[in-house]
């Protein structure tokens, strides 16, 4: 429940701190004082959207505060845990809002995005403004005010489950169709190019390989001559050489040696120069003795690289990379294979998800059949009570066409009501008489206000076209509301606020600069003074104090 309220700098508001209580608390005041600044301003605190005209005219920023009791709310408390920020048994949110716009949200102090502030104020406080009555009109919000009285929460989350399954195997099947009307000229190609490439049979590394081998073999010749050439040179003329020029170089050296011992690191490097020398020469003369000159083996592998080069020309992709290129044409196959199967295996599975959905919503659809008979005899009983004797009400809960089925289930709620004997039932939004469609609209909040889990609950002029017995009956649906839930009404009917278990005023001052909205909370006598200011206006007499008295519930 709603414990505090402090305002800062709020449109006319300086500073203004509430302590509320359980119960029904109602507030009243002259018309124009701002009695619904208080709620606007914690409608902000709640994550409502800011207008920085929002701000009082010479401050800096709005602040506004709301602290909440939550020991009793172990939904909120779970919310809280879950996204990681304290949760004791109070909660304090808290909005800040500059002069320029920018604004900033609080959970118990630790910064937050407004939609979390947005999605913790939804499970705290429920708010119904003085046109309630014609969200209450549409077909979509009578659904969820009936799923919300009936506590659907659970069949509504497996009735979206098993929505959402058939929807997406359902586009998955549109999607592969599609694909397999476009696939079909694309695989009589696939399946030539790939057998083609088949029969080639190239290897990853082939290509390459062939390049060097045939390299190779078209140079053996000239191969030959120059590695005959090379050994002569380095060690094979019986004449002279390398190695044994190296060799008479290293003998010297080494006598050099004994005359001046600096020499030796050049004797050290002139004899592994020798080795290296004697090894170059060596595998010189193994790889000669390898090589061979093989014409029809240098045949195969031009023939070889003609047909990869054709069939590189073909497809219009370098030789090196048709080895990849055949890969991709076999897994864009093997796709094509595999959605064909997952295609003929698909028909049984949406089939199977949309059973699943429609034995769903058939379970949501009677459970709100059964609610919905529930709820009519309640609010048609409210009806009678609220001068509306002849008065039905009727909750039409019917199968929608397949068009029409949704993560909700398959039905279509609508709010039906008869107002005059003899005239039959029509749908809430042909209500013709203002003052009956708000106490229907009055009657259908309390009651389902009554099986929603929402700690507080506030009330904004929704007794507007309310008079006589009907808002003394008004005043005690509200307080009878109020002994399971804080309620918070604000309202200009003095049989209504005559019920609060509390009661604030509000007031406005003005001088040539300022103007300010204050609130106080009224005690017995002063409770008295304004139900009689409310009954007879300004002027009090003994008589509207009199009245007052038998309104006053205490």
């Amino acid at each position: 429940m709603l414990l505090q309220l402090t305002i800062s700098n709020f449109a006319i508001v300086s500073f203004l701190e509430l302590a509320l209580r359980t119960g029904m608390t109602s507030i009243t005041g002259e018309t124009g004082a701002g009695k619904s600044i208080a709620i606007d301003a914690l409608a902000l605190a709640l994550g409502e959207r800011a207008d920085a005209d929002s701000v009082r005219p010479g401050a800096d920023k709005a602040d506004i505060s709301a602290r909440f009791r939550i020991d009793k709310l172990p939904g909120v408390k779970a919310w809280l845990c879950e996204q990681e920020l304290d949760e004791q048994d109070e909660c304090i949110l808290r909005r800040t809002l500059s002069r320029e716009g920018r604004s900033r949200g609080y959970i118990n102090g630790t910064p937050v995005p407004l939609s979390q502030l947005k999605a913790l104020g939804a499970l705290l406080v429920n708010i119904h403004g003085q046109h309630a009555h014609q969200e209450l009109q549409k077909p979509d919000h009578q659904r969820t005010l009936l799923d919300a009285y009936a506590g659907h929460h659970q069949l509504l989350a497996q009735t979206g489950r098993h929505y959402q399954h058939w929807r997406q195997l359902s586009n998955e099947r549109k999607q592969l169709q599609a694909e397999q009307e476009k696939w079909q000229a694309e695989r009589q190609l696939l399946e030539y190019q790939v057998a083609e490439l088949d029969e080639l049979a190239l290897g990853e590394d082939e290509f390459p390989e062939l390049e060097a081998e045939h390299k190779r073999l078209s140079n053996g010749a000239e191969l030959v001559n120059d590695c005959q050439l090379a050994l002569n040179v380095l060690g094979d003329n019986d004449e002279t050489n390398a190695l044994q020029l190296l060799r008479q170089g290293l003998k010297t050296l080494s006598e050099l040696v004994a005359m001046d011992s600096q020499l030796s690191p050049a004797l050290e490097m002139v004899e592994s120069s020798l080795i290296q020398l004697e090894e170059g020469h060596s595998e010189l003369g193994r790889y000669l003795d390898r090589l061979e000159l093989d014409p029809e083996r240098l045949h195969e592998v031009e023939n070889r690289m003609s047909r990869v080069m054709d069939l590189s020309r073909k497809h219009h992709v370098p030789a090196a990379e048709l080895f990849g290129f055949h890969e991709a044409l076999k897994a864009r196959l093997a796709d094509m294979d595999h959605n064909s199967s997952r295609l003929e295996g698909l028909d049984e599975e949406v089939e199977q998800a949309r059973a699943d959905f429609i034995q769903a919503a058939e379970r949501l659809s009677q459970s709100r059949q059964r609610y919905a008979a529930a709820l009519n005899k309640q609010i048609t009983q409210s009806l009678h009570q609220l001068s509306m004797e002849k008065g039905r009400f009727e909750i039409q809960v019917s199968a929608d066409s397949g068009a029409g089925f949704s993560p909700l289930g398959i039905d279509r709620v609508e709010f039906l009501v008869s107002t005059n004997p003899g005239q039959p039932l029509s749908p809430l939004a042909r209500v013709a008489s203002g003052g009956e469609l708000s106490r229907i609209s009055l009657a259908i909040q309390v009651i389902t206000e009554q099986k929603v889990e929402t700690p507080t609950l506030i009330f904004d002029e929704v007794d507007v076209g309310v008079s006589g017995p009907t808002a003394a009956v008004v005043g005690k649906l509200l307080r009878k509301l109020g002994e399971s839930t804080q309620v918070l009404v604000i309202t200009h009917l003095p049989q209504v606020a005559g019920n609060g278990h509390q009661h604030f005023f509000v007031s406005k001052s003005s001088d040539t600069q300022n103007t300010e909205t204050r609130m106080q909370e009224l005690d017995q006598q002063h409770r008295l003074q304004e139900l009689a200011r409310l009954l007879g206006g300004n002027r009090i007499t003994d008589n509207t104090l009199a009245n007052a008295r038998e309104l006053l519930v205490c």
